[in-house]
């Protein structure tokens, strides 16, 4: 039998440490509260999120407007007064008074050969024409010696017909030999390469000293007027090429240099090009020079569409897209629309397909757009005012 004190102390051990079935009972009590807890949470709704604020974005209306039907060419530009200096004697260079990029006069000396060999020449062919003088004089006396003793009878008329046979051909030979002398003399100006006319002196690849003959390229002298873009169109635009088109001539940029017309159209294909030769003059004020390439951009038409400025187009994969203000729930939001353009005009791209009249493009901001972002639509800023800056987020 047990003692009193083993009963008391198993008593006191149930008291103080519960069982394992006890033990059991308070975890599925904790667990059946906190599951209630749970689903009483899950009942009480969670509060909505604030609404988005709308971005303030600068907005521009489609609308039709005149847009000009064009094709852009790689057109030369061409002086119609160039000139190529070649010598037409042969010699040595002793002098060339200009350098490359001068303005010269019509008539100045550019350059000078060596004339000593033609000096002598002209001296030689000077002597030659004293000596016939001489024998001019000499003849001419005697035929008035022989013309008196002829008139007395002394000589017979053939002696007198000998005198002036000799007189006439001593006066052929003094015509001839001064004629010579002439040329001689102004072969001497061919030693000095003149301008021909007022203009530019181009690149001179000869040097003080070289050897020159008339196949040796000096230089070459420009005047930087009355230019003319020669412009070379396509077979295929025959029928639609004539006077009067506008072109304007623009360079790699798309920056506008100059305005102009066509004013020759040539009736004649280019063979090894296939296309048709067509001319535009060039204003005096433009800075455009001799030889210079240039895009033509020649307008064919002109027709009503719409247009949209450059800065509100983003490129994606190759393709351009632009952002337009759509109506949402009283509100607007940013739509992205796949849109097909023309070649650029200025600030603007002609749209061929994507948009219509009415939609509302985006201007500003374009970069923190995505699909569905709300947005405020405000009307473009002035020429020369920055766009609103959208708010920080």
């Amino acid at each position: 039998m047990r003692s009193f004190a083993g009963q008391n102390r198993d008593k006191f051990q149930e008291t103080i440490v519960p069982s394992k079935f006890t033990q059991n009972r308070i975890w599925a009590t904790a667990a059946a509260t906190s599951l209630a807890f749970a689903l009483t949470a899950c009942k009480t709704a969670a509060p909505p999120p604030p609404a988005a604020q709308a971005m303030p974005v600068a907005v521009a209306s489609v609308a039709l407007t005149g847009v000009p039907l064009s094709d852009t060419y790689v057109s030369t530009v061409k002086s119609r007064r160039t000139a190529t200096m070649q010598p037409q004697v042969d010699g040595n260079i002793t002098r060339i008074y200009v350098v490359s990029g001068q303005a010269v006069k019509a008539g100045q000396i550019l350059m000078q050969i060596d004339p000593l060999k033609q000096l002598a020449t002209v001296q030689s062919q000077q002597g030659t024409e004293q000596q016939q003088r001489a024998t001019l004089s000499y003849n001419q006396a005697d035929l008035a010696r022989q013309k008196a003793l002829f008139e007395a009878g002394v000589i017979s008329k053939q002696a007198y017909e000998i005198s002036v046979q000799s007189f006439q051909n001593s006066k052929g030979a003094v015509d001839s030999a001064a004629a010579l002398t002439v040329t001689q003399k102004q072969q001497l100006a061919y030693y000095q390469i003149r301008a021909p006319f007022a203009g530019i002196v181009g690149d001179i690849p000869v040097h003080q000293g070289d050897y020159v003959s008339p196949t040796t390229l000096l230089t070459t002298v420009d005047e930087n007027k009355d230019l003319e873009a020669y412009i070379y169109i396509p077979t295929e635009r025959a029928a639609d090429v004539h006077n009067g088109l506008a072109v304007e001539l623009t360079d790699t940029a798309g920056n506008v240099l100059a305005n102009s017309a066509i004013n020759f159209v040539s009736p004649q294909v280019d063979n090894g090009l296939q296309s048709i030769l067509a001319k535009a003059p060039i204003p005096a004020s433009s800075k455009l020079r001799n030889q210079q390439i240039v895009n033509a951009r020649v307008t064919w038409s002109t027709t009503q569409a719409a247009t949209v400025p450059v800065l509100a187009v983003t490129r994606v994969g190759g393709q351009s897209f632009v952002y337009i203000a759509a109506p949402k729930d009283k509100g607007f939001v940013a739509h992205q629309v796949l849109v097909n353009l023309n070649e650029a005009i200025g600030n603007n791209y002609p749209v061929l397909s994507g948009l219509h009249p009415g939609d509302k493009v985006i201007l500003s901001g374009i970069q923190m757009l995505q699909e569905g972002v709300p947005v405020m639509p405000l009307p473009p800023s002035p020429a020369g005012a920055a766009p609103a800056a959208a708010p920080a987020s």
